[in-house]
């Protein structure tokens, strides 16, 4: 039987304790100096101590490889993208399979567009292909295009499925050795992460065990599956919350539906026109990626093989029509993102026993799109408080590499609605302190719990928004086993 000693730690807004840990489980919590040393004894000294933290929404693979990228964030428009990748090039910048990748393009504010021609004008012999912050959307040149098998149009652009799908096939083809994945959970690690939710669309129920086995075990992971998987993981018996690995880090996690695509790229489907928008087009309105009555059927398949699901919505429309398939199916289930809310959908998301997955970042980074493209509905975009107020559940995560994984970036963002130097945006729709902190765990300090804890250099409730989102991490602990440790 192992056991541990936490010796004088502080529960949020509490006065210290100890805590015993055996066989990887809270055993007992009793005032500081009261408990008979078990095992290795930690001295905290009064440091705060709660439950360890999830990342409700990742793509892990995606964040891996980010590293890897060119960094074209923060441009304003196709000139800067250029000059970017000109200095990156310069520097010698890592390629994968002989094409420079670029992340982090967000041209929902620029007053140029994007072309092909301004790519193809620059780097001529150069294959370049770069991903839109929000991944959904790639802008490339010829020579990239022609490397990942697409044709743009004059803009450059590739959106929605035909991108995610090309991009998938080219990540596949480049290989990211295990230790790579390794460094990132350790990272995720010292930031208190204790387990992630991956949706990143691969093999995630395979390839999860294996990389646990090759000593990937900082983490705990939700692998979720893809619908071009589904029949394949329900013919292998697997059913949601069932362990993939001997140790129990791997649980079989949702069904990831994508239904309609992002702000930033304009394809999120709303009941109202983007402004600029020819009201007849199409598209107006942004993309339905899954109609209604595909996402019925493949929700109504899941729920036959006990497998639960997550459905990306993020336009009004989107978010509208997916609960009433919920409704419809009488079945639980997440929204992911669910970024723009029609105010009497609110109260659905409780009746129909939704979770609200919700990425606080993501706020800060679009208001100013959102300003733009969503004119006069941002009262109701990425209302947190709104949901929260109606009765939903709520999921925090990062939606990494969008944003990063580090939930004390969406603490931060979700109860101050606010960022840097600028004032709160919509502070009406701030999330309680103990609210987001409650969103971003899965467990509680209390006997019988998983022993997943996270031990703070400041309580939470003792800081401001700074202080939250630069949060020290003194340790983290994975079933009562360390995986980040400075105590």
């Amino acid at each position: 039987m192992s056991a541990l000693t936490l010796r004088s730690g502080r529960p949020y807004g509490g006065e210290p304790v100890d805590v015993v840990v055996r066989d990887g489980l809270i055993a007992s919590i009793v005032p500081a100096g009261a408990a008979p040393a078990e095992g290795e004894v930690v001295e905290l000294d009064g440091r705060a101590i709660g439950p360890g933290l999830w990342d409700a929404h990742v793509h892990f693979s995606q964040w891996v490889i980010s590293s890897r990228r060119v960094d074209v964030a923060g441009t304003h428009s196709p000139d800067e993208v250029v000059d970017a990748v000109r200095r990156a090039l310069v520097a010698g910048a890592p390629r994968t399979d002989g094409v420079l990748v670029g992340y982090g393009y967000r041209d929902g504010l620029w007053t140029t567009p994007t072309t092909l021609r301004v790519l193809d004008d620059a780097f001529p012999d150069v294959p370049v292909v770069l991903v839109s912050g929000d991944l959904h959307a790639g802008w490339m040149n010829s020579r990239g295009a022609e490397r990942l098998g697409l044709r743009p149009d004059a803009s450059g652009v590739v959106a929605e499925f035909e991108w995610i799908a090309a991009l998938q096939r080219f990540q596949q083809a480049a290989s990211i050795p295990v230790e790579a994945y390794g460094e990132v959970a350790d990272a995720a690690a010292r930031r208190g992460v204790v387990g992630i939710v991956d949706y990143e669309n691969v093999p995630n129920f395979l390839e999860w065990p294996e990389r646990v086995a090759a000593g990937v075990r900082a983490l705990r992971v939700d692998a979720s599956v893809w619908p071009d998987r589904l029949e394949e993981a329900i013919a292998a018996g697997l059913r949601t919350g069932d362990p993939l690995d001997a140790d129990g880090l791997v649980t079989m996690g949702r069904l990831k539906v994508v239904v309609d695509g992002s702000l930033n790229t304009r394809t999120a489907w709303c009941w109202d026109p983007y402004p600029g928008a020819d009201p007849l087009h199409a598209h107006a309105c942004g993309v339905q990626s899954v109609s209604v009555d595909e996402l019925h059927r493949l929700l109504r398949r899941a729920k036959q093989g006990g497998i639960l699901p997550a459905v990306h919505a993020i336009g009004d429309r989107a978010n509208a029509e997916v609960i009433g398939v919920f409704e419809t199916l009488g079945m639980p289930g997440i929204i992911e993102h669910a970024q723009l809310v029609s105010d009497g959908d609110f109260a659905r998301f409780r009746r129909a026993g939704l979770i609200a997955s919700v990425q606080p970042e993501h706020a800060m980074d679009d208001r100013d799109i959102a300003d733009l493209h969503w004119s006069g509905r941002t009262d109701r975009a990425f209302a947190f408080g709104s949901l929260h107020r109606s009765g939903a559940a709520l999921r925090l995560g990062s939606d990494a590499p969008v944003a990063p994984l580090d939930p004390w970036h969406a603490i931060a963002s979700a109860t101050s609605r606010s960022r840097g130097d600028r004032e709160a945006w919509h502070p009406e729709q701030r999330l309680p302190l103990d609210v987001a902190l409650a969103a971003s765990s899965r467990s509680t300090l209390a006997v019988g719990q998983p022993a997943d804890l996270v031990v703070l250099e400041r309580d939470p409730f003792a800081c401001d928004r700074d202080d939250l989102r630069e949060m020290t991490v003194a340790a983290t602990l994975l079933g009562g086993r360390f995986t980040h440790r400075a105590v």
